[in-house]
């Protein structure tokens, strides 16, 4: 993705694309999805490998006002932990781990997720009522919003 300057151009977007159920044309369309990063700037990687956390100056910058100044929109995806604490105010639980789960006293604008990178295949595994309870409510409510 860094590369191309595509988001999700690359397997985590597959497995979004997948948890959606959209093909990869309808994603990209600006006038049916809106893709907006925590901050519009990539922070790099900690000791670990992992994301650094999102800038906080390109947060203020660019991520407030685009939401200040957008539609409403219909559904929100809230994927992460940096996305659950900024978009959930304070409603996010303890861990993505229990927010996700309570996908439900979030809706109908937001739904939690975790992100879909590989790094989060033991997560998905250990959590089956991610792909049998959130997954088939996400897919409709996608599918409904886009027919």
């Amino acid at each position: 993705m860094h590369n191309t300057g595509i988001p999700y151009n690359d397997p985590s977007g597959d497995r979004l694309r997948a948890w959606l159920g959209l093909e990869r044309d309808v994603f990209y369309d600006e006038a049916r999805v809106s893709i907006i990063p925590m901050g519009f700037c990539f922070p790099g990687y900690d000791e670990a490998g992992a994301d650094k956390p999102p800038r906080p100056e390109c947060v203020r910058a660019w991520h407030d006002r685009l939401f200040a100044a957008a539609p409403r929109f219909e559904l929100v995806l809230v994927i992460g932990g940096y996305a659950h604490r900024y978009h959930l105010k304070g409603r996010n639980r303890k861990s993505v781990s229990e927010t996700v789960q309570a996908w439900k006293d979030y809706g109908p604008i937001h739904i939690p997720l975790p992100h879909p990178s590989w790094r989060n295949n033991a997560w998905l595994k250990k959590n089956p009522w991610f792909e049998s309870e959130l997954l088939p409510h996400l897919r409709a409510r996608v599918a409904d919003l886009l027919s």
